[in-house]
């Protein structure tokens, strides 16, 4: 690299012979604004997923997704970047060289041809991994042991997480098919800003440790309500607000990409929100909070994966149709008996299906993309690319992930005892209570039968 020719104010500089540096300000400042806004995005969920638990469980979901923020961060610098963005062995596309840029060294000089420094993508796909890991743990609150469930964040991030972020978002180095790229990426799959690779992968993952942990005492007999909807409105709009960076970030460009992805965005979860809404009331008869803000996330994910490839009216409609499906998708847990607490089921695992595969029909060559769907005279071949995409995401997390958590259970356990999720995993797990309530500041919510039936309106 130049830099290690240079001394280190040239190199810092990027002048060398008269060549100046590539370097575009405006892009990188909108790259590391774009990585805070995601990290923003985890503490957005943690509170979106504490209000939708009961009170005595509230502090235990917070620490799954700041836990699972901790240990992925550091796991990505030695190894996930490698993993995820190294040149793929063989050229398969199926995992980055692990040790090509091991503990991120290699990639701290400045690279005078580089529009953007390296640093500043790391950092802002650091966020992506620690997000996605987090979406897993609104499937098993209340019941999870806390030590099993750190465990089980790392060995999903460097089994399934990294790897299929590999698949998705390395476009590797050279022409199309691109050398060292992600198999999924050569295939010609649309997934701007991580459709499969964060939310399919999410929701298959959620599904298959929830049935492994198994469901909570009294699921679905006993009502299992919200404990505090502010806090989860406050969530939503955390994660609204982040979700801008999470999409137009992606774009690693202050461009008309980077806007057209984020009036997009904005468009297609305004649009489930009410067909989230529209749907509940005719459901239940009444338009609620907890579905408003459910309607907000399910219309981010579904637009995540789309949002370079459509028009504004094509991302209302995925909008529209994500909220009224994913609404919809709430019910299957109860016909089909798997307690996925917080539905990551039915609003990542179906939001990002939707999302994915309306790609194949509304896409248009007049969006960033360039690609046409059927609907614009595109025929079923993206369809069908984006089909494959999809259920090969779903089927690898699904098969992966159950085999991670049996492991798991039969060497330490998964499931807290009996006695202590009846008192509470805050107290049982940490010591500690979200409300101290009364002079002894004992107990919180622990007994009083509040907690969460998941995400808008399913009933028990």
């Amino acid at each position: 690299m130049l830099a290690d020719v240079l001394p280190n104010d040239a190199a810092q500089k990027g002048v060398c012979a008269g060549m100046e540096s590539a370097l575009n300000t405006g892009d990188t400042a909108w790259i590391l604004t774009s990585a805070a806004l995601v990290l923003l995005m985890i503490p957005g969920l943690a509170l979106f997923y504490g209000g939708m638990v009961r009170g005595k469980s509230v502090l235990n979901m917070l620490m799954m997704v700041i836990g699972a923020l901790f240990i992925v961060g550091v796991l990505w610098m030695f190894i996930g970047y490698s993993m995820a963005f190294g040149y793929s062995y063989g050229n398969a596309g199926l995992l980055g060289n692990v040790t090509e840029f091991f503990a991120l060294e290699g990639l701290m000089a400045n690279n005078p041809e580089a529009i953007y420094p390296a640093m500043a993508f790391v950092a802002f796909q650091a966020m992506f991994a620690c997000l996605t890991v987090g979406l897993i743990a609104g499937a098993v609150p209340d019941r999870m042991k806390y030590s099993a469930w750190m465990i089980f964040a790392a060995v999903w991030a460097v089994l399934v997480y990294f790897p299929v972020a590999h698949w998705v978002f390395n476009f590797g180095v050279g022409a199309v098919p691109a050398d060292g790229g992600g198999w999924l990426t050569k295939l010609g799959v649309i997934d701007f800003a991580g459709g499969t690779a964060v939310h399919i992968n999410a929701g298959a993952a959620a599904l298959a440790l929830a049935i492994v942990v198994g469901r909570r005492l009294g699921w679905p007999r006993t009502p299992m309500r919200p404990h505090n909807l502010t806090l989860v409105m406050l969530g939503a709009a955390l994660l609204w607000f982040g979700w801008f960076g999470f999409n137009a970030g992606s774009a690693v460009a202050a461009n008309n990409t980077a806007g057209v992805v984020f009036l997009n965005t904005f468009v297609a979860t305004c649009g489930a929100g009410l067909a989230w809404l529209i749907v509940e009331t005719m459901r239940d008869g009444k338009a609620t909070s907890l579905g408003a803000a459910s309607g907000i996330v399910a219309g981010l994910v579904a637009i995540t994966p789309a949002c370079s490839a459509v028009s504004p009216v094509g991302a209302l409609i995925i909008g529209l149709l994500a909220g009224a499906i994913c609404s919809a998708a709430i019910g299957l847990k109860y016909r089909l008996r798997y307690d996925d607490s917080l539905d990551v089921v039915a609003v990542h695992l179906v939001g990002g299906l939707v999302g994915t595969l309306l790609i194949g029909l509304l896409a248009t060559e007049a969006a960033p993309a360039g690609v046409n769907g059927l609907f614009y005279g595109g025929g079923v071949d993206q369809l069908s690319k984006q089909a494959i995409g999809a259920f090969s995401v779903l089927g690898y997390s699904l098969i992966v992930t159950f085999v991670i958590a049996l492991i798991i259970r039969a060497i330490i356990g998964v499931r807290a005892s009996e006695e202590n999720e009846v008192s509470g995993i805050d107290l049982a797990e940490h010591a500690e209570s979200a409300y101290e309530l009364g002079d002894s500041g004992a107990g919180g919510f622990a007994g009083i039968g509040h907690g969460s039936s998941g995400t808008g309106g399913g009933k028990s």
